[in-house]
């Protein structure tokens, strides 16, 4: 549980900047700040994915909150409006917690009102819940009379796509169609209608627009940051007879059934929970984060990048599936995602990304599709699941290496030495995919360290596949294959003079920048690389990437490394992979640090050591997440998404895997001295 006491939630500062997500497992979600202050465009209490796990909208962005006792009306909302905070209800919030979801408990005329969100899963149906507690008597004296409470609720729509803002307009439908129990609006011809389940005693259509919220997150990205919101009804309840209760949906739903749903949906946290591969604070809020990111795509499953602008991307869904997954026994969930990812496959490549508006999948990348080979041999050793791999995996996988031999898009393509070159002007390929019109920041065309170590263990996989499933001239040739880039690989990428790897061969003069690709080289089951290279590439990368959040994207002696992530769209793109931080990263740092250590009881220590100041971030930015970046600079402020799949999910891999040891199978052990030299030779 994450708290947060009167002290910090009226510390306007402090309060802003922790957020707190709900999800409902369709791509849908609700979030604001603690205080209940949008900062974002993505705030809202509830944003449906109107084609899940994509179409995401702005329905209801959020409640305007009035308590009144005997008559006297206490705010207890709270908006930034050009110049000033009004109101100013963060006054009156006694406590803040996720227990297991938000908890606001406000403090009036000696009154406790505590307020309950979250959503329902599998709908796009966020439940919203009030009780208020009567101060206690404080002598034998005769009793006071009971004061009367009410409550009124002012529902503010936005309507819009959750990457937009909206603006007063008169094409707005303010009709409100109420019945027991239900106020309903459609704004607008072709979107969904916005549902109210209540358990009011009054509904009083309105149809009045709130104008000029700021949301500073968004100034401060240099984006659209005002907005107004139309609100068109008010609700009314009466606390001192029964608790409030609101339903705000896409489909019809009654409000009495708000605490069955709440019952409901605190059971399925605690199941996540009590599969958690470890008892201990870090892993099981790791895991129940994990769950958030894992949402439908049809009937499959598919995975959720970050939080709150991402969809689901092929490259983030590969890196994040075995640590999201498998230690917690998410099988069926592993099965899934591998299987819809299989069924989109397309000349040997998988999707970068599935756009948000539905549209056909991009398939602009050349690591999501090899990382594809590493998520399925880590669901194979937990699960031992071969005939799933064999009758629905396999060909695929079969496939992809035929086209990367031939040829695919983007000059995708295994060169002569056995390496996989990639690349063509104003492209894209790798993760780091930062694109500012037409200038890739980071192009890395040719041959990137990181994918050479991808291909590799992509080879091996196959050789142990073809194995298992009889191929044996399949098994040949991908070991052939593999010998073959073992040795062109520690003949080109070794750079003597500072010890590491190269980032990028490509003909010319290799690319010496200090970048934390290499690490993969270490870190993936099956290396290149002898003891002595491995453990000096760690050296290398712990002595200038790593930071208390996880490795820097670039070294900062390097005149083109960029501390801060700030400024508009152009700038903070132009750092993303120039020294920000990722602490996604420190999940293979932690793996090749222990395998090169041999994972000995010191070396647990000290990467147990490293974890400390991101465990402590779980109750900053994303509470109970991990973000998606920081500054590479001190003191590391968060920045991009509050909540990122692969973050999440890599330091929980490596927590479980190789700091507690409970990888499945025999530990992963590195080449000798004698092993490279017959690649050498």
């Amino acid at each position: 549980m994450i708290r947060f006491e009167r002290n910090l939630c009226s510390d306007l500062d402090a309060a802003l900047r922790r957020e707190w997500l709900e999800t409902n497992g369709l791509g849908g979600f609700a979030t604001s700040t603690v205080i209940g202050l949008n900062t974002r465009r993505y705030h809202g209490l509830l944003v449906a994915a109107i084609k899940p796990p994509v179409g995401r909208m702005v329905l209801l962005s959020k409640l305007e909150e009035t308590l009144l006792v005997d008559g006297k009306p206490f705010d207890l909302s709270a908006n930034r409006y050009p110049g000033v905070v009004h109101p100013q209800g963060f006054r009156y919030l006694k406590e803040f917690r996720l227990d297991p979801f938000p908890v606001f408990t406000y403090e009036v005329e000696g009154l406790e009102l505590t307020k309950t969100v979250f959503m329902v899963q599998g709908e796009n149906s966020t439940v919203v819940q009030y009780e208020c507690k009567a101060p206690k008597a404080r002598s034998k004296a005769a009793p006071q009379p009971s004061p009367r409470i009410e409550l009124e609720l002012r529902p503010l729509i936005a309507f819009r796509d959750y990457h937009s803002t909206t603006h007063e307009n008169g094409g707005l439908n303010s009709t409100v169609e109420t019945a027991p129990g239900l106020a309903s609006v459609t704004p607008y011809a072709g979107l969904p209608t916005l549902h109210l389940a209540h358990n009011g005693v009054e509904v009083q259509s309105t149809g009045a627009w709130y104008r000029n919220f700021e949301y500073e997150a968004e100034r401060e990205r240099g984006l659209d940051f005002m907005e107004d919101l139309f609100n068109p009804c008010v609700l009314r309840f009466d606390l001192a007879k029964n608790p409030a209760g609101v339903i705000a949906s896409t489909e019809r739903r009654d409000a009495a059934r708000a605490s069955e749903y709440r019952q409901e949906e605190v059971k399925r946290r605690q199941t996540i929970v009590a599969a958690s591969p470890g008892k201990d604070d870090l892993v099981e809020t790791l895991t129940a984060a994990a769950d958030q990111y894992m949402v439908a795509r049809g009937d499959q499953k598919t995975v959720i990048a970050g939080y709150h602008w991402f969809s689901d991307w092929g490259r983030d869904t590969m890196i994040s599936l075995p640590g999201l997954t498998l230690p917690a026994g998410r099988f069926d969930v592993a099965r899934s995602v591998l299987r819809t990812f299989a069924q989109v496959a397309d000349r040997g490549m998988l999707p970068n990304r599935f756009p948000d508006a539905g549209e056909q999948p991009e398939y602009n990348t050349v690591d999501a599709t090899l990382w594809f080979f590493e998520a399925i041999r880590a669901y194979l050793a937990y699960t031992g699941d071969e005939e799933f791999v064999r009758n629905e995996l396999y060909g695929t996988l079969v496939d992809i290496i035929g086209w990367h031999v031939k040829g695919t898009r983007y000059g995708i393509k295994v060169d002569a030495a056995g390496l996989l070159n990639a690349g063509e002007p104003g492209v894209q390929l790798t993760w780091m995919d930062a694109k500012v019109g037409d200038w890739v920041v980071t192009p890395r065309r040719g041959k990137p360290v990181e994918i050479q170590a991808l291909w590799y263990n992509a080879l091996c996989i196959m050789a142990d596949l073809a194995q298992r499933f009889g191929d044996v001239q399949g098994q040949k040739r991908y070991r052939t294959m593999a010998t073959l880039v073992q040795w062109s690989f520690n003949r080109l990428f070794w750079n003597e003079k500072p010890g590491c790897l190269y980032d990028v061969v490509n003909g010319g003069p290799p690319d010496g920048s200090l970048r934390p690709n290499q690490i993969f080289a270490v870190s993936l089951h099956h290396t290149m690389l002898a003891r002595e290279r491995a453990r000096k590439v760690v050296d290398a990368v712990q002595r200038e990437l790593l930071t208390p959040y996880g490795l820097r994207s670039l070294a900062p002696a390097d005149p083109h490394y960029r501390g801060r992530y700030t400024g508009d769209s152009a700038s903070r793109d132009s750092a993303y992979h120039q020294g920000t931080v990722w602490p996604w990263l420190m999940g293979p740092f932690l793996t090749a640090y222990l395998k090169v250590n041999d994972g000995s009881e010191a070396a647990s220590r000290q990467a147990e050591a490293w974890l400390g100041p991101l465990q402590e971030h779980l109750a900053d930015a994303g509470l109970g997440h991990i973000s998606e970046i920081f500054d590479g600079d001190a003191p590391h402020r968060p920045c991009g998404c509050v909540a990122q799949a692969w973050s999440v999910a890599e330091v929980l891999r490596a927590v479980v895997e190789d700091i507690r040891g409970l990888r499945p199978g025999k530990p992963r052990t590195l080449p000798g001295r004698e092993t490279l030299q017959a690649a050498s030779d």
